[in-house]
């Protein structure tokens, strides 16, 4: 046996742990439970660069990485973010292994969102395939290629519910409703974690819990939320990616109902790990627990650990000094308990022994180019791009012709790579990404496709926190753009067009964290440029880039066809052009209730019945209450009929039964379709939704074909939390049951549940 025993792999993981535990001092304990961001991997200073010259805050910046690396070096940090490269990853992790006295491995992790180096679309696109192992192979690929540069755990996947599209973060999850976010969370999962190998990453759903809820939309505010809310809606995703089995969950920063979620142990504790018995880390989100003091829940650092690591937050992420490194003092005054402290570190070097890093912690540098180079990764984006486009209308210009059409290109984010990819990607190469204009001159062979950018890049009132992370420079308006001039010019161009092609959209700067917006409004220069242009005659297809819903009304009420193809990634132009051409049939659906405006946010199908049914569509005096589009919208190159529907006469509480029914495809293409299952429970000790989705399948059919579809309606998707209750219950009641391609399917049965 090794004398020191946490070092013989032969050992239980168990017994390794307990082992190391026992070796090591309070100081090192609160290091382990500490993560740093490591700019060094974007911060470079010149040796003779006077840094007195700078102010303090800027200082504090530049000198970060040194401060890591010592930081290391002492034994007061467990785990980095931000190391992106594998030869960086294996400096830091040497000097972990070879400088300290325990020798304890590093954990790195990872904002590895929707890929790597190969970029998928943005995570509400891969929601709206409405393919949860489209979502598991899109992870896969990117865990393989994370893995490859060194990373161990990704922040991810987000399994946030909202119904906000004000909210920047929308564009991260699933949208929002907790059957399809379920779904998701977990194939994510799976996908990340694989048989947590070589090529696989540690999941870590978040933020845990009701982050999506922020009052206004607005990112970091707090979120009030009901009980049977958050019970019925926002939390179960997270249940979900821990069966899935996720080895880790972030916190959430925001208040939840008074009390910050990372100081919460009714949530972190009674809920997470004693009723969904969650048995891995809670890492928090960037200076989370620092936050405390500052959200005055925390009277200060030493109170801020001490309540985070009571609630059962066991690894602070934190930027430059950790509120954890109070732990010792926090120890010795009584606040909290040497078991508490414990428990923390068993838990997160429980992960470390499961990863086999204390036997192998090192990235391979000479395998990570040929990984991340793969080719079959860049047709697995491409694939899935095609998949989560939404075709929201067409008049029947869609899709082009094959030849002979001039096709006129309109718009700056037509040929935009670094907005192709959308937010939350730092590893990417801009030269390998396809555009929406590149896509379409390649698909058209010797078709003409001219293209007038004619619109401004928007710019934000308050920059983005990200950009700074850039490696290249960010689209911008030329100094010479006029834009009088410019939409002149694409007038023309589109009057000597067969068809008109406008890219609409936000920047990938103006979504994602601490990106919300007041309103849903398209920059006026998009509307006006698809007005004139419209005005040419011309048929026009809009297509939509975006994360999150935008007012659409005078588009829906004007031209020809809309397509929503979200931010998507790296091969996106190539699926983009596929779809407009008809190679493929597009059968994406919408992930959330698509608004009017601004005014009807936040809007969602499955609301209540409430007073005045009948007047659900007049809420409002001056238009309808109405969405736009609703849930599980998506129009097809080719049309369905749903027919034969059975279900149980009688289902008893506690019994499962089953929903058939048959789907004929009536056109003359292949094409996917989403079947969408919906209930709403007549009477019981709660009231329920007009409609809940419990259950769909993506279908693959040829022209004329049929397919007879079984889903189960049981307990699972039968019991609700009540408030009268307080506890999960389900109901003899009478069940409405539908069937259809969104969720205002009108094929009906019912069913009655009895005692």
């Amino acid at each position: 046996m090794h004398e020191m025993a946490y070092r013989d792999p032969a050992l239980p993981v168990e017994d390794r742990v307990n082992d190391l535990l026992h070796r090591m001092s309070a100081e090192e304990k609160a290091g382990q439970l500490t993560q740093f961001f490591y700019f060094g991997s974007f911060t470079a200073v010149p040796d003779d660069f006077d840094l007195e010259s700078l102010p303090p805050e800027h200082r504090a910046f530049v000198e970060q990485p040194a401060m890591v690396r010592q930081a290391v070096r002492d034994g007061r940090a467990g785990s980095l973010l931000f190391v992106k490269d594998a030869a960086v990853a294996n400096q830091m992790q040497r000097i972990a292994m070879d400088e300290t006295p325990l020798g304890i491995p590093l954990i790195f992790g990872y904002d590895v969102i929707h890929g790597f180096r190969t970029i998928f679309p943005a995570p509400i696109g891969i929601a709206a395939s409405w393919d949860p192992q489209l979502a598991e192979d899109a992870q896969s690929v990117a865990a393989r290629e994370a893995r490859a540069a060194g990373i161990h755990w990704t922040f991810a996947p987000m399994v946030d519910i909202t119904r906000d599209g004000r909210w920047g973060r929308i564009f991260e999850g699933a949208g929002e409703d907790p059957c399809l976010g379920s779904a998701m969370a977990a194939a994510q999962v799976r996908g990340f974690q694989g048989d947590l190998g070589r090529e696989s990453l540690i999941a870590g759903p978040k933020h845990f819990a009701g982050y999506g809820a922020s009052a206004g939309g607005r990112d970091y505010d707090d979120a009030d939320i009901s009980d049977a809310e958050l019970h019925n809606v926002y939390l179960p995703p997270f249940r979900a990616a821990i069966d899935a089995g996720a080895g880790n969950v972030m916190s959430a920063y925001m208040d939840l109902n008074g009390v910050p979620a990372s100081g919460n142990r009714w949530l972190l504790t009674d809920v997470l790990r004693d009723q969904y018995g969650f048995d891995g880390w809670v890492v928090s989100d960037a200076n989370a627990v620092r936050s405390l003091e500052t959200q005055h829940f925390a009277k200060d650092l030493t109170d801020a650990g001490a309540r985070a690591l009571g609630a059962g937050l066991d690894m602070e992420m934190c930027m430059f000094e950790p509120a954890y490194a109070n732990l010792p003092s926090a120890l010795e005054q009584g606040l909290v308990t040497k078991d508490a402290l414990d428990q923390a570190v068993h838990r997160v070097l429980t992960a470390k022994f499961r990863m086999g890093l204390f036997e192998n912690p090192w990235a391979d540098e000479e395998q990570a180019p040929p990984v991340l180079g793969r080719d079959d990764h860049r047709e697995a984006s491409r694939t899935a791009a095609e998949r989560a486009t939404v075709l929201l209308k067409n008049s029947g210009v869609l899709p082009l012709a094959d030849g002979g059409q001039r096709i006129g290109v309109f718009g700056h984010l037509a040929d935009s790579r670094r907005d192709t990819l959308g937010p939350w990607v730092f590893a990417h190469d801009l030269d390998e990404t396809v555009t929406i204009l590149a896509g379409l001159r390649a698909r058209a062979g010797d078709v003409e496709v001219e293209f007038v950018p004619a619109t401004a890049v928007p710019q934000r009132l308050s920059p983005s926190i990200f950009d700074q992370q850039e490696t290249t420079p960010l689209p911008a308006t030329p100094a010479d753009f006029d834009a009088a001039t410019e939409r002149a010019r694409a007038v023309e161009t589109a009057k000597t067009c067969d068809v008109a092609v406008v890219v609409l959209g936000q920047p990938q700067n103006m979504i994602g964290e601490n990106a919300s917006v007041s309103t849903l409004d398209l920059p006026e220069d998009q509307i006006e440029l698809l007005k004139a242009i419209h005005a040419t005659g011309t048929p026009t297809v809009a297509v939509v880039m975006t994360g999150r819903p935008v007012d659409l009304r005078w588009a829906q009420h004007n031209v020809e066809a809309i397509v929503q193809v979200w931010y998507p990634g790296t091969r996106g132009g190539e699926a983009v052009a596929r779809v407009l051409f008809g190679d493929v049939s597009p059968a994406g659906r919408l992930p959330f209730t698509w608004p009017r405006h601004v005014g009807h946010v936040p809007i969602h199908y499955a609301h209540h019945r409430t007073f005045a049914p009948q007047d659900q569509d007049k809420r409002y005096w001056d238009e309808p209450s109405t969405p736009l589009y609703p849930f599980g919208h998506g129009l097809s190159y080719s049309s369905f009929e749903y027919g034969d529907l059975e279900v149980p006469e009688n289902l008893g509480v506690g019994e499962t039964g089953e929903v058939r029914f048959t789907v004929t495809n009536t056109g003359e293409s292949t094409s996917d379709e989403v079947v969408q299952l919906y209930i709403h429970q007549r009477h019981g000790t709660s009231s329920r939704p007009v409609r809940a989705l419990k259950g769909f399948q993506r279908l693959h059919l040829g022209p004329g074909e049929s397919r007879q579809v079984t889903l189960e309606l049981g307990p699972e998707q039968l019991r609700y939390w009540s408030a009268v209750t307080r506890d999960w219950i389900q109901d003899a009641t009478v069940l409405d049951v539908w069937v259809g391609g969104d969720s205002t399917a009108e094929l009906t049965a019912t069913v009655t549940v009895t005692a």
